[in-house]
């Protein structure tokens, strides 16, 4: 196993990180003081702004990034891209590059491209992906949305939540039950909005994107409109949750456990409290110490996990381990970096309490700790992995 990067990958990374710095950084006070005039708690940026640093990144080659080269797009790697979306997680901004789409969108027939994957990759349509239900958040199979065939159509009834992009998406993504569709099923059906679905703003106490549920009744989606084949959601939509959970989510987490010690370590050096440095009293030296080797650990679970992935090999466990890991990382090292900062940190001018509310939630969505923890739990007790291998 060899973590040494090339020099396309070192290439990529400094580009990225100086894109962050000089173009997200500067973003970061406005969407504070935004945060403090408005009832939004965390406010992100407009679709017009986001659309203008999308057209910056990609006059610096950063587009496309996991899009098919037949698309245009650059189709990086999963370590590649890990190493990516660990520099864009440097900033509570949610931002991705131009080109982008959910992998799902790739398995778009030729029909279905122009009117879903190609509108998203040049940043015409928003779409979301529609799993989640209120009897059924990280349980994919007690889900209950039915889709039921009607001549060349079929039926949508049942309502999601905590649907991400919901109350923006010009169309969804939507995972429902084929019951009578041969040994029956998931499958997943692109929808429009104006075929009549509705979504209803769910207030929480962060995170930028905000979340809805989402109600179909008698909802009549166009045969057509199956995405990949009936039966087939499943499969597809657990491909999707593990490169998530790996690639994306914990790849951030990552990023952003790293800036928000930053912070801590250069606040510690400079702040003085009765004649000594924080840094020179033990117990922030020691907590910053032991944080430094929780990063590591966090930094290595996630690119063995995507080496893995990149090599063709079974990825899931990792993801499992990676998601639970940096998830408790960012949030203990956000909690501990405004107690370092004191009544400093706790202000709304530093962004170490957005990321504290924000964060928050990462413990729950994409699988919680609880069900990532059965599933490392039920693959030990199987015999599924070996204890503690990494290179099996």
């Amino acid at each position: 196993m060899d973590f040494s990067l090339s020099e396309e990958q070192r290439a990529i990374t400094r580009t990225v990180r100086a894109f962050v710095e000089r173009e997200l950084f500067p973003w970061e006070d406005l969407l504070l003081r935004r945060g403090m005039e408005s009832v939004v708690t965390s406010p992100g940026l407009t679709k017009d702004e986001k659309l203008l640093l999308q057209k910056k990144a990609a006059d610096h080659g950063l587009w496309g990034v996991s899009a098919p080269e037949e698309l245009g797009g650059a189709d990086l790697d999963p370590f590649t891209q890990t190493l990516i979306n660990m520099e864009l997680g440097r900033t509570f901004i949610s931002f991705t590059f131009g080109g982008e789409a959910s992998p799902m969108l790739y398995r778009c027939n030729e029909q279905q491209r122009p009117d879903y994957l190609l509108p998203v990759l040049h940043g015409e349509k928003e779409m979301c992906t529609a799993i989640s239900e209120p009897g059924g958040g990280s349980d994919v199979r007690a889900m209950r949305t039915t889709a039921v065939r009607d001549g060349d159509d079929f039926v949508l009834n049942g309502e999601k939540m905590w649907i991400s992009r919901a109350l923006e998406s010009d169309f969804a993504v939507v995972f429902a039950r084929t019951p009578e569709e041969g040994a029956g099923g998931i499958t997943g059906f692109l929808v429009d909005r104006d075929l009549g679905w509705t979504a209803q703003h769910i207030p929480t106490m962060g995170a930028e994107q905000k979340v809805a549920t989402m109600h179909f009744e008698d909802v009549r989606v166009p045969a057509a409109n199956v995405l990949e084949g009936v039966n087939q959601g499943f499969d597809q939509l657990m491909r999707w949750v593990y490169d998530n959970r790996l690639f994306r989510v914990s790849a951030r987490l990552v990023g952003a456990a790293e800036r928000m010690l930053e912070m801590g370590t250069a606040w510690a050096s400079q702040r003085e409290v009765f004649g000594k440095k924080l840094a020179d009293y033990s117990n922030w030296a020691f907590s910053l110490a032991e944080l430094e080797i929780e990063l590591r650990a966090a930094r290595l679970l996630t690119l063995q996990g995507a080496w893995k992935a990149s090599a063709g090999l079974d990825y899931r466990h990792e993801s499992y381990v990676a998601k639970v890991h940096t998830a408790r990382l960012a949030n203990r090292v956000a909690d501990e970096m405004i107690q370092l900062h004191g009544g400093m940190g706790y202000a709304m001018e530093l962004p170490l309490e957005r990321w504290y509310r924000d964060l928050r939630v990462i413990r729950i969505y994409e699988g919680s700790d609880e069900v990532n923890l059965a599933s490392i739990a039920r693959n030990l007790f199987r015999g599924n992995v070996r204890l503690g291998a990494v290179t099996d």
